[in-house]
């Protein structure tokens, strides 16, 4: 069964149609090539939302697994959301969207959007779409729900906005309001406070954006995962994992690597290798409980819900700190689908499904 498009007459079903939408790296890359950034920096933005070129080749499995459980499955670029949820009926329909952020991005868009027609949604809030791409503002809302997460300063182009902790250990720096990856050099942990200005310096001049400098904390990576496919799911839907790619943090080239029209042809070249994944469970229990424990936080004082993932850095010891959240994780990645087979027993396309039609369905 192929996908209907937005205005076509939809056949009926007995569940109602799941909107999917996605910004696509190209669209978002054309905008800023009318903003006037660089090719290479355009592309480099534009990769954040590389899950929406990576789940191009399977909505065709989405499609039919939705139409075994009664569903009509219809993607929609971000541009035609405005159209396609003004022609539906919010009584039958479902809204997910994929690709959350503000400034460069604007999946925050898509959930606001079904909320002011009235239609139901699978993800958090949407003001959280916004809220987790402005990484100094979500880092105070965290410290101040006092989940264990890095303090932070604000640099602009070389100057303290505010200043960050003091860090024998140096500090990490990042753009705020960018993926955390995205812009990372391999010298962007500081060992200097000017060090950290002459980022920001650099951040500004390719991103246009400000610098968050965190203290930097040691430990191993740990990505935690979480789809409530049932309605009902609670904190035992949740898992995490050591994601291990053999650095101490995954630079801007790694990442280009993995995913989306770079990370097709670092493939077609060989040049393609995923991280390795080991269960934090299996070596950390009590790393693992804080993990969980900070999850349940996070459901009851912002309000995360229905998917969405988290990044930790682990010490030996196991004391965790969080270092960001997402509402929009890679569904296609390798870690997410790692999820879905371990936690779910399931395919990306048969999750899918199954959320959706637990969500269309009628409560319990």
């Amino acid at each position: 069964m192929s996908a209907a498009q937005p205005g076509e007459a939809r056949p009926m079903t007995s569940l109602g149609e799941l909107l999917f939408v996605y910004e696509p790296e190209a669209a978002c890359r054309a905008r800023l090539a009318a903003q006037g950034f660089s090719d290479r920096h355009a592309l480099e933005i534009s990769s954040y939302l590389a899950q929406s070129t990576d789940i191009q080749p399977e909505l065709g499995d989405f499609a039919a697994a939705c139409a075994a459980r009664g569903i009509v499955f219809t993607p929609v670029e971000l541009d035609n959301a405005v159209a396609a949820i003004a022609t539906r009926d919010p009584a039958r329909t479902l809204v997910w969207t994929i690709s959350d952020g503000i400034a460069y991005y604007r999946g925050s868009a898509g959930p606001a959007l079904a909320r002011l027609a009235g239609m139901r949604t699978v993800g958090s809030d949407d003001s959280l779409f916004a809220l987790c791409q402005d990484k100094f503002r979500s880092g105070a809302v965290l410290r101040a729900l006092g989940v264990p997460t890095p303090g932070c300063g604000l640099a602009r182009n070389g100057a303290w906005i505010v200043e960050p902790p003091p860090s024998p250990q140096g500090w990490f720096v990042k753009p705020n309001r960018l993926g955390s990856k995205i812009g990372i050099w391999p010298d962007s942990r500081a060992a200097t406070r000017d060090h950290a200005l002459a980022l920001s310096r650099r951040i500004f001049e390719a991103y246009r954006d400000d610098a968050v400098v965190q203290p930097y904390v040691p430990g191993r990576n740990v990505r935690a995962s979480y789809l409530a496919v049932d309605r009902d799911a609670g904190p035992d839907a949740l898992a995490a994992v050591f994601v291990d790619s053999g650095a101490d943090f995954q630079t801007m080239a790694d990442s280009l690597a993995l995913y989306g029209e770079t990370g097709d042809a670092a493939k077609a070249s060989g040049a393609y290798a995923e991280p390795v994944l080991e269960q934090v469970g299996d070596t950390q229990l009590e790393a693992e409980r804080r993990i969980r424990a900070i999850a349940a936080r996070l459901v009851e004082g912002l309000g995360l819900r229905d998917v969405f993932s988290m990044d930790f850095r682990v010490e030996p010891d196991d004391t965790v700190h969080l270092i960001e959240f997402e509402v929009c994780p890679g569904l296609p990645c390798f870690d997410f689908r790692d999820y879905l087979r371990r936690r779910w027993t399931m395919s990306l396309a048969e999750a899918i499904a199954a959320t959706a039609a637990d969500r269309l369905g009628p409560a319990d």
